[in-house]
């Protein structure tokens, strides 16, 4: 049939032209847009998706075409056209589906009839998802976001409106990206994807990885496994019927198929499950169409609601792929109120590709073409298949053109000067507390302006307190000089003095970094030297901050510290595999250091401070001596993919574990070395997202002294230990056991730290818990040296408090002391694990 509610405009306009745009609106009766609804050609994939604003454009050669169009919860509206010209205009309104309650026969229990076409679906979920062995398509991917309300601060600092690029009232588009992308499968798990072309509003990479979500999975990944990593559960997973409730709507007929409306209704919150509607076609139970919608109610965590639609059209007489898919997403926090969507069409399915034999082989995932980013405003009209609305057209002119102009201006001796004119001088509140700035521009090779930077860290910041130095001030900074591409020469100088003891130690590390733009090879050197203090195990197992408010409020001095002349040179190199191939050699002239103050905020005669030296090692003496360290490392994690560049590679991933060695020698003779050992550490570790089951985390390890006629305390095998109620690295250390105790120079010991995070699963059955999302965490740690020396504990928490904060309740078997039980607060959860307490010695 024809389409009754065309224009007359449609079918009147012709001419005489080599190709032809067909162009128009979609719209519902009442003349509101369509957006995103789907325009085919009868019989094809070929075909184009409306924008947001209903808008569509299709080019086409001249000649009789049957034209498709279809949106959600619309009729399918098709009819035949003869078109020529360079533009055709035709609009296109849609009816609202007239949906039949057909006859059913409806169970005694007074079961809905969704549940039987649900369970026919569930029964095909297997076969349509391993149905198809291997495919090529093309994927246009959009992605856009944009702020609707910006707040003048954030967490205390101006938010820079124009900087952002939106406008005095805080409101335009944050990030704006369009690529096409060719993708290529092949059963079970072989994927590679070829950017063709790529482009972001004001230059960047974009978005070029089609987000695929695939309903046919019982556990559906939406968009990104960071908005849930446990994903979500499918309407039409094999275990659906114990999450869901269904409701029959009705049903329409599509060519010649009848297609049911069901209702998906989540049976409890916090669940990570949809609400909304699937249409399944009838005898072969296939998912039609879909419109489903995730808020945090149900496991969505960081966006307040995602709403995804997807459009199924068949691609043979027996195969229906996705056509397209629309993700919208929506999130308030801190005053941002953002809204975007990231749209996917896809187009030019093949079938039956016959890939050659060694294809996937490569493991590059993707692969950018060497002019991805060169592509012309021409091009990319004419391959774009949903066009750009208007706003989006001004964000990519106004951006691109602001880009190319600052670059044009950064070649500029007015730039330069403008740079330097305007440069803010240090101030009062920056050298005493937040830091201190300064630039010093210049021309680089390329022309462009670049600048070498100073810093100095915040005077009171650099300010602590330890029972040996007593009150120490400390002044340090950097200089960072940037060189060809992303390379950099950067010096670490510091300086500290303890008014106490009165020592003054100064210091400094420099470092070169070499390594190329858009790639994860680098080359490292490092030179340091000078005097410093140090604590006696080098991987610091409490930070200055936490030693000062045990030492000034509880009388505890847990922090344990020499004082050393050093000289040190290392070398690491990165491979774009991930292995990582490093070596060093030190020196240190190690000096013991007493406590020189007892000085607390709160008085306590019943507690006394304890001895600098390491209580633990009392049998071990630590007088002036000298060590010549030599130490070899590596890392590697095998089974990498990759994404290729132009002119690099970046591994992105494995499902391999990281395996991890280091060699140390403590070489006897050497500028009066005293050292003579040989220690070696070989360690795994990895984390497995176990889905719906939570993270498995583990790190063992095994290690020893092949040689231990003299180790030096500092050289000793020391497991980090935690005496204070902060939690350390969780799965590197010990929670509940003495710094010292434990530490050993035997041939051989064993580690292992193991938890799981359970990420929702059991707690969103405890109502409290469920609606603060805080989410359990269970593990344990041990070691072992031998029968007199080994140490296990077992603990169980809670985390993603507030987002960032896990607390565990511990319980600790020690060899050498009775077994303890504490509390300890650390950082966990979705953002608490993109922060640390902290880490540095007392240098």
């Amino acid at each position: 049939m024809r389409f009754p509610l065309f224009t007359l405009l449609a079918v009147l306009l012709t001419s005489i032209a080599s190709a032809t745009t067909l162009q128009g609106l979609i719209t519902n009766l009442q003349g509101q847009p369509l957006p995103f609804a789907t325009v085919l050609i009868k019989g094809t994939t070929i075909g184009t998706t409306a924008n947001a604003s209903g808008a569509y454009s299709l080019e086409l050669a001249p000649g009789h075409y049957t034209i498709i169009c279809q949106y959600i919860g619309y009729k399918r509206t098709e009819g035949e056209v003869d078109i020529a010209g360079v533009t055709f205009p035709m609009n296109i309104v849609l009816s609202p589906l007239k949906l039949q309650i057909k006859e059913v026969v409806v169970k005694a229990n007074g079961e809905d009839p969704a549940y039987a076409i649900i369970r026919q679906a569930i029964k095909k979920r297997n076969f349509y998802n391993t149905q198809l062995k291997e495919y090529t398509t093309d994927a246009y991917i959009k992605g856009m976001f944009k702020t609707r309300s910006t707040p003048s601060k954030f967490f205390g600092k101006k938010v820079d409106k124009a900087d952002m690029g939106v406008d005095s009232a805080g409101k335009g588009i944050l990030f704006l990206s369009e690529s096409i992308t060719k993708v290529s499968y092949q059963a079970p798990d072989h994927l590679k994807l070829e950017v063709i072309s790529s482009r972001q509003s004001g230059g960047g990479l974009g978005i070029s990885f089609p987000t695929f979500i695939n309903f046919y999975d019982n556990n559906v990944t939406a968009v990104i496994t960071q908005l849930s990593p446990r994903g979500f559960i499918s309407p039409v997973a094999e275990n659906a019927l114990a999450y869901y409730k269904y409701h029959y709507i009705g049903s329409f007929v599509e060519d010649g198929k009848t297609v049911n409306k069901i209702e998906v209704i989540p049976k409890r919150t916090q669940e990570p499950l949809f609400s909304g509607h699937i249409f399944i076609t009838d005898d072969d139970w296939r998912i039609h169409s879909l419109d489903l919608r995730l808020t945090k109610n149900y496991g969505l965590d960081l966006m307040d609601t995602l709403t995804i639609r997807q459009t199924h059209v068949p691609v043979s007489a027996e195969v229906w792929r996705t056509k397209d898919q629309v993700v919208y997403f929506s999130l308030q926090k801190f005053g941002f109120d953002v809204v975007g969507q990231f749209v996917n069409v896809y187009s030019n399915y093949n079938l039956h590709p016959n890939f050659p034999k060694d294809f996937f082989k490569s493991r590059v995932l993707m692969r950018y073409d060497t002019a991805f980013d060169k592509k012309r405003i021409g091009y990319w009209d004419s391959v774009r298949p949903i066009p750009l609305e208007k706003e989006e057209l001004k964000d990519f002119h106004e951006k691109d053109s602001t880009a190319q102009a600052r670059r044009d201006a950064a070649r500029s001796r007015y730039a330069l000067d403008t740079l330097r004119k305007n440069q803010r001088p240090p101030s009062v509140g920056g050298i005493t507390w937040s830091g201190a700035t300064h630039h010093f521009f210049y021309y680089q090779q390329d022309s462009s302006i670049t600048s070498t930077t100073l810093f100095m860290k915040g005077l009171l910041q650099n300010v602590e307190y330890n029972t040996v130095e007593g009150l120490v001030a400390k002044v340090s900074g950097s200089i960072t000089v940037p060189l060809e591409e992303d390379s950099k020469l950067e010096v670490l100088p510091v300086f500290r003095y303890g008014f106490s003891n009165t020592h003054f130690n100064a210091y400094a590390d420099i470092n070169y970094v070499r390594r190329k733009r858009l790639s994860a090879t680098s080359d490292t050197w490092n030179i340091s030297g000078g005097k410093r203090v140090s604590q006696f195990n080098h991987a610091v197992p409490i930070v200055p901050l936490i030693n000062e408010v045990y030492t000034l409020f509880l009388k505890e001095n847990y922090m344990k510290l020499y004082e050393n002349w050093y000289g040190s040179a290392g070398y690491t190199h990165r491979f774009e595999s991930t292995l990582l191939l490093g070596a060093k050699v030190t020196y240190e002239d190690r000096m013991p250091l007493e406590n020189t103050t007892d000085f607390t905020l709160f008085k306590n005669a019943h507690k006394q401070f304890l001895p600098n030296h390491p209580y633990e090692l009392a049998n071990l003496p630590f007088q002036r001596e000298q060590a010549f360290l030599l130490e070899v490392r590596a890392s590697y994690q095998p089974g990498q993919t990759f994404v290729e560049f132009p002119v690099s590679k970046v591994a992105i991933g494995s499902k391999w574990p990281t395996f991890s060695a280091i060699y140390t020698k403590g070489i006897h003779g050497i500028a009066g070395s005293d050292a003579d050992f040989d220690k070696w550490n070989f360690s795994i570790n990895d984390k497995q997202n176990l889905k719906l089951f939570g993270e498995f985390r583990y790190h063992v390890g095994v290690g020893g002294f092949f040689n231990n006629k003299y180790v030096g305390i500092p050289d000793l095998q020391h497991f980090i230990g935690n005496q204070t109620v902060l939690s350390t690295a969780y799965l590197n250390s010990f929670q509940l056991a003495p710094y010292y105790r434990y530490s050993t120079s035997a041939p051989f010991y064993a580690t292992a730290n193991i938890e799981h995070h359970f990420n929702g699963l059991l707690t969103n059955k405890i109502p409290l818990f469920n609606k603060l999302k805080w989410n359990l965490v269970a593990g344990a740690n041990a070691f072992y040296v031998n029968g007199d020396n080994n140490y296990v504990e077992a603990f169980a928490g809670l985390e993603n408090i507030f987002k960032v904060l896990r607390v565990d309740v511990v319980a600790g078997y020690q060899s050498q002391a009775k077994t303890r039980i504490g509390i300890r607060v650390g950082l966990g959860g979705l953002l608490g694990g993109l922060f640390t307490l902290g880490n540095g010695g007392a240098n």
